[in-house]
C-alpha cells in the first residue's frame, strides 16, 4: 500500500507537466495563425510577373510561395520562389502562403484591357548618356485616388539606388541613362477596392542603346545598278535604308530624276508614303517607293537617285533603266525539249496500246513464218449454233437449218478446199475441257471464230477466243481470223468480257457475213476468205460457188 502511494506521487507531476506543455503549445500555434499578414496583388495576363520578396534577418530574400486551396491540383507548378520570373496566366490566380514566414497573399490575374492597352508601354527604349524615362502601364486609366507607385528592377527597389532618379505621375525618370539600366522593371501601383488595399504589378522591359552619330546606310539598290523595264508599262523604284536610332528621329528619303544624266538638272519624283519598321536595338528600316506610271524611251536616257538624310549626314545611290529584252528560247534548248516531249508522248502511247500493237504485228506481219510449221489441223473452227430454237436442240438439228454459216464453212473448207478442220463436237474428246481446248488450238495452224451475240454470251466460246489470243501473244505459230455475223459488231462488245478479249476484238483481222446477201457480195466473201487461209499443201482446187 505504501509502495502504491510512492508510484502515484512520482508519476502524477510528470503527466500534469505534459498536459500543460501540450496546452501551451496549442496556445502558441493559435497565436501564430492569428498573426499571418495577407497581401493582395493583381497581374495582367500575358505579362512577366514576380512574386513579392521579403528580407529575413540576414538581409537575404528567400521566400517560397505555395498555392493553397482550389486550383492547386491542376497547376503544373504550385510553388514559386520570389526571384523567379514567369508569364502570368489565368491558372496562377489563387491564394498563396509562405512556407517559411507568417505571410500569405491573394493573386488575381486579369485580362488586358483593350481600351487602356498601349503596345509601347510594355517595352521602352533609352539612349546612353542622356535623360530618359519609362511609364507605368495602365496609369492613365486609373481612377483611384492613390497614385503612389514603387519601381523595382527585379527584386531590388529603385529607391535604394545611389543615383539621381525621380518619379512623376507614376513614371520613372533617369537623369543620365547608363548601359546597366537594361533589364526587366516592375511598377507596383497601390489601389483601394472595396476597402481592401490592392497592389497592381506591371512589367516594363527596358533596352538601352548608344546613340550612334553616323549617316543612314542604303541597303537597296546597289551603287550603279541598272533595272530592266518594259516600255509602256509602269515601274516602281524602291529604296531601302537603315537609319541609326536617334533621340530626335526624323528620317528623310527622296527620289530624284536627272534628265540626260545631268546631276544639276533634276526633278523630285512623286513618291508613296514611306514605310518605317523598327529593328531593335540599333536600327530603323525605312522603305521609300516612287512610281513611273508609263515608261517611255525618254526614261531610258535619264538617271535616278535615292537620297536619305538624318541629323548627321546623308547618303545617296544612283541607278539607270534599260529596256527589258524578252528572252527567246535558243534552238539548242527548244529542240531537245520538244524532242523529249515527243518521245515521252510516244512512250505513253506505246505503254497504253502495247497489247494492241503486239496483236497487230503477230496477226498481220508473221503469216509467212506461220505456214512453214507442221500442224495436225489446218483450221480450228469455233462457233455457237445459231438456231432460233430453244436450248437443248442437238447438233444434228442445228445442221438442218437452211445453210447456216457454220455449215457452209465446213462444206467449203473441208469438202471443197481440202483443209483439215478441228471441230469441238467431233475432234475434242469430252472430259477436261480447259486442257483439251488449249491443246487443240496448239495443234492447229489457224483459229476461225464465228462471232455473234450468242457467241459473245457463251462462256465456253469466249474461253476458246481468249486461249487463241494468249497463244498469239506467246509467239505461237497460229493465225487468228474473226468472222462477224452481224453488221454492228461494236455494239456486241460487252464490258463484262475479259480485257484481252475486248482489246483483241478491235484489232484482229476480221470479215463480215450477212445471210441473204447478193450473189456478188457472197462471191467476194469467199474470195477474201480464200486469200486469208494458210497455204495448202495439196493441189489447189478451183473456187466453187457454194449452193
Amino acid at each position: 500500500m505504501q509502495a502504491g502511494y510512492v508510484v502515484f506521487f512520482v508519476f502524477f507531476p510528470i503527466l500534469l507537466e505534459g498536459c500543460c506543455m501540450g496546452r501551451s503549445r496549442r496556445k502558441k500555434q493559435t497565436g501564430h495563425r492569428q498573426n499571418i499578414t495577407t497581401y493582395y496583388y493583381r497581374a495582367v495576363e500575358g505579362e512577366m510577373f514576380m512574386m513579392p520578396c521579403f528580407k529575413n534577418e540576414n538581409g537575404v530574400e528567400e521566400v517560397v510561395w505555395s498555392m493553397t486551396g482550389e486550383g492547386r491540383e491542376g497547376n503544373d507548378r504550385p510553388c514559386f520562389h520570389c526571384q523567379w520570373k514567369f508569364l502570368a496566366e489565368e491558372k496562377h490566380s489563387g491564394k498563396y502562403t509562405c512556407l517559411t514566414r507568417n505571410l500569405s497573399f491573394h493573386l488575381q490575374v486579369v485580362k488586358r484591357s483593350l481600351e487602356c492597352s498601349q503596345p509601347k508601354e510594355s517595352s521602352q527604349l533609352l539612349f546612353v548618356g542622356i535623360g530618359g524615362g519609362i511609364n507605368c502601364p495602365g496609369c492613365i486609366c486609373s481612377n483611384n485616388t492613390e497614385t503612389n507607385v514603387t519601381w523595382y528592377k527585379g527584386t531590388t527597389a529603385v529607391s535604394t539606388w545611389n543615383r539621381s532618379t525621380c518619379g512623376k505621375n507614376g513614371s520613372l525618370y533617369f537623369c543620365k541613362v547608363d548601359p546597366r539600366d537594361t533589364g526587366l522593371y516592375f511598377c507596383d501601383r497601390q489601389m483601394i477596392e472595396q476597402g481592401i488595399k490592392l497592389t497592381v504589378r506591371r512589367a516594363v522591359n527596358v533596352t538601352v542603346i548608344s546613340c550612334e552619330r553616323r549617316p543612314p546606310n542604303i541597303t537597296y539598290p546597289d551603287v550603279n545598278k541598272t533595272e530592266e523595264v518594259e516600255l509602256g508599262q509602269s515601274h516602281t523604284l524602291t529604296c531601302e535604308i537603315n537609319f541609326p536610332f536617334e533621340a530626335k528621329f526624323s528620317p528623310v528619303v527622296q527620289w530624284y530624276m536627272h534628265y540626260g544624266g545631268n546631276i544639276e538638272d533634276m526633278t523630285l519624283l512623286s513618291m508613296e508614303k514611306k514605310d518605317e519598321k523598327e529593328t531593335p536595338p540599333r536600327w530603323v528600316k525605312v522603305t521609300q517607293t516612287a512610281i513611273i506610271k508609263k515608261v517611255t524611251l525618254q526614261h531610258l536616257n535619264n538617271t535616278y537617285t535615292c537620297m536619305a538624310s538624318n541629323t548627321v549626314g546623308n547618303s545617296s545611290v544612283t541607278i539607270k533603266l534599260k529596256k527589258k529584252i524578252k528572252a527567246n528560247w535558243p534552238s539548242l534548248v527548244r529542240y531537245p525539249i520538244v524532242s523529249l516531249l515527243v518521245v515521252s508522248g510516244l512512250g505513253i502511247v506505246l505503254h497504253v496500246k502495247w497489247l494492241e500493237l503486239q496483236l497487230i504485228y503477230r496477226s498481220h506481219f508473221r503469216h509467212g513464218q506461220l505456214d512453214t510449221e507442221k500442224k495436225e489441223f489446218d483450221v480450228f473452227l469455233s462457233y455457237v449454233c445459231t438456231s432460233e430454237e430453244v436450248e437443248g436442240v442437238s447438233k444434228e438439228a442445228c445442221e438442218t437449218t437452211p445453210k447456216p454459216l457454220e455449215v457452209l464453212l465446213r462444206q467449203v473448207l473441208e469438202d471443197q478446199w481440202g483443209y483439215r478442220l478441228c471441230l469441238m463436237e467431233r475432234d475434242v474428246i469430252p472430259g477436261v475441257y480447259t486442257s483439251d481446248v488449249v491443246l487443240a488450238i496448239q495443234r492447229s495452224r489457224m483459229l476461225i471464230c464465228l462471232l455473234s451475240a450468242e457467241y459473245l454470251s457463251n462462256n465456253n466460246a469466249i474461253f476458246v477466243l481468249e486461249s487463241g489470243v494468249q497463244a498469239l501473244l506467246q509467239k505461237s505459230a497460229l493465225k487468228l481470223l474473226l468472222i462477224w455475223t452481224n453488221k454492228a459488231p461494236a455494239a456486241l462488245i460487252h464490258p463484262d468480257l475479259p480485257t484481252q478479249v475486248q482489246r483483241a476484238l478491235k484489232v484482229l483481222p476480221r470479215m463480215y457475213w450477212t445471210s441473204g446477201q447478193p450473189v456478188r457480195a457472197t462471191s467476194d466473201f469467199w474470195k477474201s476468205l480464200r486469200k486469208a487461209m494458210p497455204d495448202h499443201r495439196m493441189k489447189l482446187v478451183s473456187l466453187i460457188k457454194p449452193q
